[in-house]
């Protein structure tokens, strides 16, 4: 059975969305409109482990100024959702979910992209799930607390904490936050990509379990970066993260992992920042480092034996405004923002073409393209770019050729 529409409405037909929905929403909804919404990645974890309770695995996000982007269209007289790139078919499952509880019984379309590649550990998949409820209650005039947001992602899948614009504590597989952290100054991260990718659920069912020292260690671990967090000590933060990497390494060995160290060491970095199931592994770096654009060189080098790519990234911290429509680096690393006119949207029947309503022009986005950059996008195949001359012009993903 569809959960149950809230504040005693008729139940709605349809196939029932395998997640849950959160409660005490209104359902008398005001006329749909084009519903956009943003979610941002991560770069890894800052931490990642389990603590000496049962069920109690968890980690600590570290926000990336990379987002996804959803594009939700209602469509009152369809019978499901449509959803683009269609291999998204989780992001459909919230669609339907969000719908049911605001008591919707229509479907409609669901566009989504960004800058996120996939099976790369930067939160992509929880990212279009987070930006899929916004769209979706956005064309409803509908928002959600994030603790709403978690109850239409939990029992899809195990999810980052990326409803929450802050550094935070989170139970990836329960989907539930433990402990608010803050943010810290801003941060950049040069990162080498072993290549691959890593599915995230796959990960998760075939981990090896966790000793109970280890376990405590994490406790340990966690507490000290809650005191690192709180305090801006990027020193200890850097050292909590490297030790993160370090014992991960006894799970999911990391090639390169003694080079990245050694280079971390040479200049000067904070530590290390792993995506902990992913292929991502990063030298932690002030933003504002006039000597930033060197050590990246010296980084990229280093890295060249190591095969791979070489990336920058600009983490989301104190002062940053976490939407994307403000930050210049969004648009600059995702490319093109224009999800319209793909064939998937055109075979799911009427003019779907989100380009020149008026919500789209509110949002920023420029969503009437002729072409689909998702699929792209997601793939993160787009040619590499060299290090900007200056640090400020190197927020975010500008790729190196190495």
């Amino acid at each position: 059975m569809p959960p149950a529409p809230l504040s005693g409405t008729a139940p709605t037909s349809g196939p029932a969305p395998a997640v849950s929905a959160p409660t005490g929403l209104l359902t008398t909804a005001p006329a749909p409109l084009l519903g956009t919404g943003h979610a941002f990645g991560t770069f890894g974890e800052l931490l990642q482990g389990a603590l000496p309770a049962p069920d109690s695995d968890f980690l600590v996000t570290f926000p990336l100024a990379r987002w996804a982007t959803a594009v939700f269209r209602p469509a009152p007289e369809a019978r499901e959702v449509r959803v683009v790139p269609g291999h998204k078919g989780k992001s459909r499952r919230v669609a339907e979910a969000v719908l049911a509880a605001l008591g919707e019984s229509g479907g409609g379309l669901l566009e989504l992209c960004g800058d996120l590649p996939e099976g790369k550990g930067m939160a992509s998949s929880s990212a279009d799930l987070v930006a899929t409820v916004r769209a979706v209650g956005a064309a409803f005039g509908r928002t959600f607390t994030p603790a709403q947001t978690e109850a239409f992602l939990r029992g899809v899948e195990p999810a980052d904490g990326v409803m929450y614009d802050e550094i935070v504590c989170f139970h990836h597989r329960a989907v539930r936050l433990r402990r608010r952290l803050g943010t810290l100054p801003p941060l950049v991260l040069v990162a080498h990509d072993e290549g691959g990718q890593v599915d995230t659920v796959t990960h998760n069912r075939t981990a090896t379990a966790i000793g109970t020292s280890e376990r405590h260690e994490y406790a340990r671990l966690l507490d000290r970066l809650t005191g690192a967090v709180a305090a801006g000590d990027l020193p200890a933060v850097g050292e909590v993260a490297t030790r993160s990497a370090e014992l991960n390494g006894r799970l999911r060995p990391r090639a390169g992992f003694p080079e990245l160290r050694t280079l971390c060491h040479e200049v000067d970095g904070h530590g290390l920042v792993l995506a902990h199931s992913g292929t991502l592994l990063g030298v932690l770096l002030d933003a504002h480092d006039p000597e930033l654009d060197g050590k990246a060189a010296h980084i990229r080098a280093g890295c060249a034996p190591l095969g791979g790519e070489v990336s920058v990234h600009r983490a989301l911290g104190a002062g940053d405004d976490w939407a994307p429509a403000s930050h210049p680096e969004a648009s600059a690393a995702g490319g093109d923002w224009a999800p319209a006119s793909h064939p998937e949207a055109s075979a799911a029947g009427g003019n779907w073409a989100p380009g020149g309503h008026p919500a789209a022009s509110a949002a920023g986005d420029d969503w009437a393209s002729a072409s689909h950059p998702a699929a792209s996008a997601v793939r993160g195949d787009r040619p590499p770019a060299r290090l900007p001359a200056s640090p400020a012009a190197s927020l975010t993903t500008h790729r190196l050729e190495i």
